[in-house]
């Protein structure tokens, strides 16, 4: 007897658990669900695991692609269509539809008809991307108004901040020549570190305007503090929602955020409801790093949806480098990774002409070669003497992977780390940590970065970046929300963040979360020496990969019939 499609993905290994008990409850709910249905739930379901909105029914192979020929019994796409949208599970909206809710006790959605391109999602995730692009479309209504929404792109280095720090002079500047109150502007980035990273570069951009003669009275108006897009909405414990929501918007009249592909799509939904009619959104990325770890590659898909017609986002793209630090010359196999030119890229790495750039080829273990250089660093962290100067410390070196498992994972080198160390235990005086989950209690979210430091007292507590770089926060560490160490972390969690020194290893084999992107991401967290670790084959067929995501909000940006401006 032929398995069932649900058996098949079973079988093969491709569905998590939480996929498979998400088809199991719809087949206990209604016994009559076709197999097609519940197979299709669980892969919605695992699409959002792996970055997708959703996923097209005419390439569910996307979701299973592992180089493994499985031999599932894939159906007629056009026939599957036909199943999912006669389902009571699915909710199938029409054209006119598109920018409606669909209904709640129907946990999936299928867009576009039968022969027509179209994603399936959980309902929820086509909630957050549909009520992105509303709200996207609403505030670019705005621009009459003061408003509008503005998209600052471009690499490392190519003056996004100082294009920032001249557009809030001339807001300023523009409101007082009218007369108005000066513009509230708050500055918000993913990360803490992002944050504290957008802030300093704000602050050194208003120092050279000040230099060049903008009014000193303009400059003391402008903000020079940043916070997390967690801390400015207003994170409310034990809850996923936020005190500033559409109901009470945000009190700001100019809204920045930096670091903009880092931001997945629940998050940005959240972000958009909350920003006012008339108030300027700016949303400042690099459309060549990874997208957000969770799902959605949202700054790509506002880039391509922005334009004249339904969303009129006004966007500056910034390519001449400015900030080259004299001793790094990165620019030039920057360029050639975010092209995908491998022959070039290892071209320049083996010339040893890039000042600052030492290319570490068929290197496995720089735990064995390197030992002393970098146990020098992690032991100097202990010897802070504060928690600020510990944390300060931290940003000189990292370890960077490509993949948390295996030999060159960031979890076996962080266990060979402290063992070298010489510490036993899951907290000891010098840990870095790294929290992998969100704790909105804490104010403490996926991706920050700590150290575990033992007082005078003698009581070990856990510190993290507080609203200043000076004032870090204390916790128990027995009270800290999931966390690992953070001596090696993947280059996903390493986005938002820039270290004096970084050392970016690749797994010996091929993987598929590696791609162009991936290393662009890598190689650019470098301040002023990379390491790059790698070999041939590898950095071959990882610059010929891209990082390819379902998303429907591109369409939407498009197609959906733009809101009416609110007087």
């Amino acid at each position: 007897m032929t398995p069932s499609l649900l058996d098949s993905l079973v079988r093969a290994g491709t569905l998590r658990t939480i996929d498979h008990a998400l088809a199991q409850s719809l087949r206990r709910l209604d016994p009559a669900t076709p197999d097609s249905v519940l197979a299709a739930a669980a892969l919605a379901s695992l699409a959002v695991a792996q970055g997708h909105a959703g996923f097209d029914p005419s390439a569910p192979q996307l979701l299973v692609d592992d180089g493994t020929d499985h031999d599932i019994p894939w159906p007629d796409p056009d026939a599957w269509r036909r199943e999912l949208a006669a389902s009571r599970w699915v909710s199938m909206p029409g054209p006119d539809a598109a920018a409606e809710p669909t209904d709640p006790a129907r946990p999936l959605v299928l867009e576009g008809a039968p022969g027509s391109p179209g994603l399936l999602y959980l309902r929820r995730y086509r909630e957050y991307e549909r009520r992105v692009a509303v709200g996207l479309q609403r505030l670019a209504a705005q621009h009459v108004a003061g408003g509008g929404v503005d998209l600052v792109t471009g690499g490392p280095g190519t003056g996004k901040t100082t294009t920032i720090a001249k557009l809030l002079v001339q807001l300023v500047e523009q409101a007082r020549a009218e007369g108005r109150p000066d513009p509230r502007i708050a500055l918000a980035a993913s990360t803490g570190r992002a944050a504290e990273r957008m802030a300093e570069s704000v602050r050194n951009a208003l120092q050279s305007l000040a230099a060049g003669g903008t009014d000193a009275d303009v400059i003391e108006a402008l903000p020079t503090s940043g916070s997390t897009l967690h801390r400015l909405l207003g994170t409310i414990p034990d809850s996923p929602r936020f005190r500033h929501d559409a109901d009470n918007p945000l009190p700001f009249d100019v809204v920045v955020v930096d670091e903009a592909s880092m931001i997945d799509l629940p998050l940005m939904a959240k972000l958009v409801d909350a920003v006012p009619d008339g108030t300027r959104l700016v949303l400042i990325g690099d459309p060549d790093q990874l997208p957000s770890v969770e799902a959605g590659d949202v700054l790509s898909g506002i880039i391509a949806g922005a334009g004249e017609g339904l969303f009129p986002a006004r966007r500056t793209h910034l390519t001449k480098s400015w900030r080259q630090h004299e001793a790094l010359d990165l620019a030039p196999l920057a360029a050639a990774v975010r092209e995908g030119d491998s022959a070039r890229a290892l071209e320049l790495l083996r010339s040893g002409q890039l000042s600052g750039v030492h290319f570490r080829e068929d290197l496995a273990d720089p735990l064995q070669t390197h030992r002393d250089h970098l146990l020098a660093h992690w032991r100097a962290l202990a010897e802070a003497d504060t928690p600020a100067q510990a944390l300060r410390l931290a940003s000189r070196l990292r370890l960077l992977t490509a993949v948390r498992d295996g030999p060159q994972g960031a979890r076996t080198l962080n266990a060979r780390i402290e063992a070298m160390l010489g510490e036993a235990g899951t907290h000891f005086h010098g840990r870095l940590l790294l929290i992998t989950e969100n704790s909105y209690r804490h104010r403490l979210f996926n991706g920050d970065i700590g150290i575990c430091l033992r007082g005078d007292n003698g009581a070990l507590m856990a510190w993290f970046p507080g609203d200043t770089p000076d004032t870090p926060r204390a916790f128990h560490p027995a009270g800290l929300p999931r966390h690992d160490s953070a001596f090696a972390m993947t280059v996903h969690k390493a986005q938002g963040s820039e270290f004096d020194e970084v050392w970016l290893l690749l797994p010996q084999h091929d993987s598929r979360v590696l791609s162009r992107e991936l290393i662009y991401t890598g190689i650019t967290r470098a301040r002023r020496k990379l390491h790059f670790a790698g070999w041939t084959r590898v950095v071959n067929a990882a610059l010929g990969r891209n990082v390819s995501r379902c998303s429907g909000l591109e369409q939407r940006l498009k197609l959906q019939e733009a809101p009416q401006m609110v007087s």
